[in-house]
């Protein structure tokens, strides 16, 4: 068993608006999200279920043509594969879990998120 602090995991500054903690496991990525007002993710897909729980302040999701805005204490799944991006509405804090773990994320291919 590993137990993880988040308090000890380096907060990493992907854009101005975008900062995480991760723990990568054999089997999942988890990420505590740090989003500021205004801040975009671009649109983009992975082969990854991933499901986004809002702890605080709203994001909004653009899904297949619809807008999904979530705020403390929702949580939603997207299933691999399917496209989306990101609005962040007001200053908050997100965990995103990730199965299969994110390879990409791992070994820098993330350029898409820092845009």
């Amino acid at each position: 068993m590993i137990v993880h602090d988040w308090n000890q995991i380096p907060l990493e500054q992907v854009t101005p608006h975008f900062h995480r903690r991760v723990v990568h496991t054999a089997g999942m990525t988890i990420a505590r999200l740090e989003l500021k007002q205004g801040g975009h993710v671009s649109h983009h897909h992975h082969i990854n279920e991933q499901v986004s729980l809002v702890h605080s302040g709203r994001i909004v999701f653009h899904i297949e043509g619809q807008q999904i805005t979530l705020g403390p204490g929702e949580c939603l799944e997207i299933p691999p594969n399917v496209p989306h991006s990101v609005d962040v509405l007001e200053d908050s804090i997100v965990t995103d879990l990730f199965t299969p773990r994110r390879e990409d994320w791992i070994t820098g291919n993330d350029a898409y998120l820092r845009k």
